[in-house]
């Protein structure tokens, strides 16, 4: 049994990001204070301390209020290590160094607390639909874990204008613009749509994360820190803690 086990033994890496496997998300936090969402918690080993993480202000207070986007949030912080999850979906990490990327919020796993983070609106979002879309934008330099149901497919942009349904895109880089496409006919209004009514457009030059998926369940969250919309579809999402 002590030898069928041992392929899940704990990772030694001395990132303060790892992957312990494809699924689970290792944080050293003596390397770094985190934001997590609320409710991915799974296990932890020394002095940690969980705390609730506020917006950060008025105006992302209000842009909350306003948007509905993304994921309540916690502050982590302390010694020791603590793995995180999110229903079991892939974890997949990205570096930045003094960039910038756009995040589907209910993608948002966790990322370092050095990273400062926005709401913003789809450009176009408006004009298509009541309260817009809208998503998470981080800057700075440090870690950012995200989650995809299922592996992601990574397109490269390179002037060439780019599709893709609301739920299914995960992140996009610096230098994409996003706009909006709908399909609004007879058909949708009689119930005889496609149900491919409404796409986001990315064009420029960079790179776009898709999951194979429209999003898990609604309801599917843990502790509520799970959102059953959210993100480029943040007209149907839930959103960063106030």
């Amino acid at each position: 049994m002590q030898t069928s086990l041992s392929q899940f033994a704990e990772t030694q890496s001395q990132d303060a990001f790892s992957l312990q496997n494809s699924k689970l998300l290792k944080v050293r936090l003596e390397a770094v204070t985190i934001q997590a969402k609320q409710g991915s918690m799974v296990a932890y080993q020394g002095d940690v301390t969980f705390e609730h993480a506020g917006s950060g202000g008025l105006g992302r207070m209000l842009k909350k209020a306003v948007s509905g986007e993304g994921a309540a949030l916690m502050k982590v912080s302390g010694t020791g290590e603590v793995f995180l999850a999110e229903q079991a979906q892939e974890v997949h990490l990205i570096y930045l160094e003094n960039d910038l990327i756009t995040v589907n919020g209910r993608n948002l796993l966790a990322f370092d607390s050095g990273i400062d983070w926005d709401i913003k609106k789809v450009e176009g979002a408006s004009s298509a639909l009541a309260g817009g879309l809208f998503n998470i934008e981080l800057a700075g330099t440090g870690w950012v874990a995200l989650v995809s149901d299922g592996p992601p497919l990574l397109i490269q942009l390179d002037g060439q204008q780019t599709f893709a349904d609301p739920q299914a895109a995960i992140t996009w880089s610096s230098g994409v613009s996003t706009s909006v496409k709908t399909d609004v006919n007879i058909k949708t209004l009689t119930g005889r749509g496609s149900g491919e009514t409404i796409q986001i457009g990315f064009s420029g030059n960079g790179w776009l994360l898709i999951q194979p998926s429209e999003g898990q369940v609604a309801g599917a969250g843990v502790g509520g820190g799970s959102s059953s919309s959210g993100g480029v579809g943040g007209a149907r999402g839930n959103l960063l803690g106030g």
